[in-house]
């Protein structure tokens, strides 16, 4: 992208979110952020906060972390050595706040504390982290079964993982196609060009297939009306 049309750009988003500040009728529980309306991309219109950028599975997690009891920062974060993968920069400044250790990984990324493929982590010696984050990871990797199945190795005893994926709408099965290859066909097949699955209703189960012993779905159900 050239340096004139990076300017452009990015005076139309500011131009955009001035147009948007007021009335303050939404607010991020991430940053804090309050606005008319969120921004918005080519997937979801209105659901990306100005701010941090975060979006609807970001605040989901937020909001699970702040409002369930048994799945709050308290009981989750607090204190305990965390691995965020993929790590999101407004939620990792949160899971710092309350962890003893905090870790991003990342297979491509530089910036990330560490290198690591998280469906092979030899590097990583079993029962080293409490909590492991990876949100929408998953339908990028081949083998997500055996990547599932090296975060629950690298948990200690009565630690979580926090999981999220981009589940189709009344899709009781995940569907993934070994010969589907170019990004053409996985656009087509699965909504984006880097995604190698579209998982349905059975995440739960791979997950327990997996190793899990409990898997708790959260989703708006999972919260008061007036939160949602």
């Amino acid at each position: 992208m050239s340096t004139l049309t990076y300017v452009w750009r990015k005076r139309q988003h500011l131009l955009r979110r001035a147009i948007a500040s007021y009335p303050k009728r939404v607010e991020c529980n991430v940053c804090g952020h309050r606005a008319r309306y969120f921004n918005g991309d080519a997937w979801h219109s209105q659901t990306i906060c100005w701010h941090c950028s975060s979006d609807v599975r970001h605040r989901l997690l937020i909001a699970a972390l702040a409002s369930i009891d048994r799945l709050s920062f308290e009981q989750l974060v607090r204190g305990k050595v965390v691995l965020h993968f993929a790590s999101e920069h407004s939620i990792g400044l949160l899971l710092k706040q309350y962890a003893q250790r905090y870790l991003t990984a990342d297979l491509a990324s530089k910036r990330a504390d560490l290198r690591l493929d998280i469906s092979s982590m030899p590097s990583i010696e079993s029962n080293t982290f409490d909590l492991v984050l990876a949100s929408d990871v998953l339908e990028h990797v081949p083998q997500d079964i055996q990547a599932m199945c090296e975060v629950y190795r690298v948990l200690r005893p009565r630690g979580y993982a926090i999981l999220t994926v981009p589940q189709k709408d009344n899709l009781a099965e995940t569907i993934e196609d070994s010969s589907i290859v170019t990004p053409e066909e996985r656009e087509r097949a699965y909504g984006q060009s880097d995604h190698v699955r579209i998982y349905g209703a059975d995440f739960s189960k791979r997950l327990a297939a997996a190793g899990f012993l409990e898997v708790t779905v959260i989703d708006a159900a999972s919260f008061p009306k007036e939160l949602v």
